[in-house]
């Protein structure tokens, strides 16, 4: 058992026994322009509004308040670029004056509350002014990250029929310049709501050419000597901050909606509470503003708290090597990196011995937080052995879960709260105010160690997705309709007789062996075990017999030397000793790469369908699709 009451118990207690006068109290964590008298709006349940009668605006809670209170001088922003050699910093005053300027350009281009602007951008600090710009004036951004494809690019401009884009010349990888505006001109022509308006930002090492009477030139609509300020307007807690697609492979795609006051509440109240920092500390997140960490992590909850973020235009390896993150978090001070679990088992693929972490000092750094996807148990006892002899200390590694629908983390260690012992496989307990459980096929709850459907009891806390854009109905059967009085997140996983929550993976994601259920995260944390081993995948394929057999995809690292026919008799039996012979895994493929979507997600959906010779169509968020044509070849050696 955990042993003695600690903080976390008594906020737990606190929410389940009046959750009403629990979220009005988190809620004086934030400035309201109306306090709101009422927590949770119950009329239209299974939808849920919470904070219905207050008005606030999330740009003053991001900047103005900051300023207000003598902070001015505090850095904001720190905006990194090994791939243009550029450091950049930024205080409170310094956005907020650049976040006034652009909310009085978008103002002055017809943008007004309510309306949406799709922000098209790479990581550079023109991405985080546009999002803040938008909530200045209540309008509701929706940012598509930069590189995507324009036919995806112009289903999303369909979807929230913009007022304004705004976009940059180019992006910038390790290796090339990727040109924004023929992939955007391309979406807008494909796009019947296209807007009057594109603003474009020209960067240095790619200007392209604008369009007389559409496109207009950030820069020289910054500069104009006329232009005045925007203030901040007070919106309704219960109105759209931002709409976030999800990513999918067909039909229209789904856009997640984010109120604006039940966001800001629980992302001011998570960055001391969860992630254990104060108004001194800088966290580095090292994700895109194009997904929701980027969204909560880079851009929001960092500013809403008062604290310094880093935004990061690089990759964990290559830019210049795969000791890139420990060289922000040593030049900056970071004392909180938060990245996903790929990031790290790249990392190790390139630097197994963790030589280039320890040619950097990480006396500032006192937690990492990984999530996105599952963390197996292999990647969070290399990650906490090579901070260990790093740094001389115990430098914890929280695995935390959560979901573009949720916004902010569902199970975490809370280190704000208390540091509860870590248990390599689990993301730890749930956050208050979300009511986890796992429920069996009929609804009922699954006892303490058994394997079910995890699901969040309703009503969700505030902070997590509204409804989807546009379409309530979609909503209630996308995610309520399958347990009534539930969230369906469409993760397997169990509770443990601690409390303990373990994802297993997508429901998705489950084999049945000759009629036993098995958890391709299972199979994969054994196949991780192995000191060869940097990556793997398992897929369920079709077979006649057992109904599914598990087929594994292993990358190796590049260190190891090994015979690949020895290492896949070792896998086979290394799978029998951990999960039992009722796995009969026998065919393990051995790859360069494993495809993923440029969030680090494994596109195990996508290989078993290419696996049992089924249509498979490429998700629009692929991050290399040479990678899955590899991957395609092995699976299916008849295809092209």
């Amino acid at each position: 058992m955990r042993g003695r009451e600690t903080e976390y118990d008594e906020v737990i207690r606190s929410w389940s026994e009046d959750a009403e006068a629990f979220w009005l109290d988190m809620a004086k964590g934030v400035d309201w322009h109306t306090p709101p008298t009422r927590a949770l709006d119950e009329s239209r349940a299974p939808i849920y509004r919470w904070f219905p009668d207050g008005e606030l605006n999330v740009c003053q809670n991001a900047l103005d308040r900051h300023v207000a209170a003598g902070h001015g001088d505090r850095t904001a922003l720190i905006y990194d670029s090994p791939v243009t050699r550029t450091v950049e910093r930024y205080s409170y005053a310094d956005l907020l004056t650049h976040v006034a300027r652009f909310a009085g350009v978008l103002r002055d281009q017809g943008v007004g509350t309510g309306d949406r602007v799709v922000i098209y951008m790479p990581m550079i600090p023109q991405a985080v002014i546009a999002m803040l710009a938008c909530a200045r004036l209540g309008a509701v951004h929706s940012v598509v990250f930069g590189g995507f494809a324009a036919a995806e690019l112009a289903v999303r401009i369909d979807d929230t029929a913009p007022k304004a884009i705004v976009s940059a010349s180019c992006g910038i990888e390790r290796d090339r310049i990727v040109e924004y505006k023929p992939l955007l001109d391309a979406a807008l022509q494909q796009s019947s709501l296209a807007p009057e308006t594109v603003i474009v930002v020209q960067r240095p090492q790619h200007r392209c050419a604008l369009i007389d009477g559409r496109d207009l030139d950030y820069d020289a609509l910054m500069a104009d000597p006329g232009l005045v300020p925007a203030d901040p307007v007070p919106v309704k807690a219960t109105d759209p901050l931002y709409v976030l697609y999800t990513s999918g492979t067909t039909g229209r795609p789904k856009g997640i909606v984010r109120d604006a006051g039940g966001h800001a509440v629980t992302l001011t109240w998570s960055i001391p509470h969860l992630f254990g920092l104060g108004p001194e500390d800088t966290i580095f997140t090292a994700s895109d503003v194009g997904w929701v960490v980027g969204h909560s992590y880079i851009v929001y909850a960092p500013l809403l708290a008062g604290i310094t973020s880093v935004l990061y235009e690089g990759k964990p390896i290559g830019t210049p090597d795969a000791g890139a993150f420990w060289r922000v978090v040593a030049q900056h001070g970071v004392n909180v990196l938060f990245t996903a679990p790929t990031a790290m088992r790249v990392i190790r693929k390139e630097d197994p011995q963790g030589k280039l972490l320890g040619e950097h000092s990480l006396a500032s750094l006192d937690a990492v937080f990984l999530a996105g996807e599952r963390l197996d148990p292999d990647t969070w006892e290399w990650t906490t052995a090579r901070l260990a002899e790093a740094t001389g200390r115990d430098v914890p590694v929280v695995d935390n879960w959560w979901q573009t629908e949720t916004g902010w983390p569902i199970a975490a260690n809370p280190l704000g709260l208390h540091r509860f012992p870590a248990k390599p496989g689990s993301p730890t307990l749930p956050v208050p105010g979300y009511d986890v459980r796992v429920l069996q096929a009929d609804g009922t709850e699954a006892p303490r160690g058994t394997e079910g459907a995890v699901a969040i009891r309703l009503p969700m806390p505030p902070g997590t997705l509204a409804t989807v854009w546009g379409d309530d109905d979609r909503f209630v059967s996308s995610y309520l309709s399958t347990f009534p009085g539930y969230y369906l997140t469409g993760d397997g996983g169990m509770i443990d007789e601690d409390g303990y929550v373990y994802v297993l993976g997508r429901t998705d994601d489950v084999i049945n062996v000759a009629g036993h259920r098995l958890s391709t995260g299972a199979l994969e944390a054994a196949i991780a075990s192995h000191p060869a081993v940097a990556e793997c995948a398992v897929i369920g394929v079709k077979d006649e017999v057992k109904g599914q057999t598990p087929r594994a995809l292993v990358v190796v690292g590049d260190a190891a030397e090994v015979d690949r026919d020895e290492l896949r008799r070792e896998l086979v039996a290394l799978v029998r000793a951990e999960v039992g012979p009722v796995a009969a895994l026998k065919q393990v493929d051995i790859v360069a790469a494993l495809p993923k979507t440029r969030s680090g997600k494994i596109l195990r959906k996508t290989m078993r369908q290419i696996a049992d010779s089924q249509e498979a169509p490429v998700p629009s968020t692929i991050e290399d699709p040479a990678v899955l044509d590899t991957v395609a070849r092995v699976l299916r050696p008849q295809g092209p």
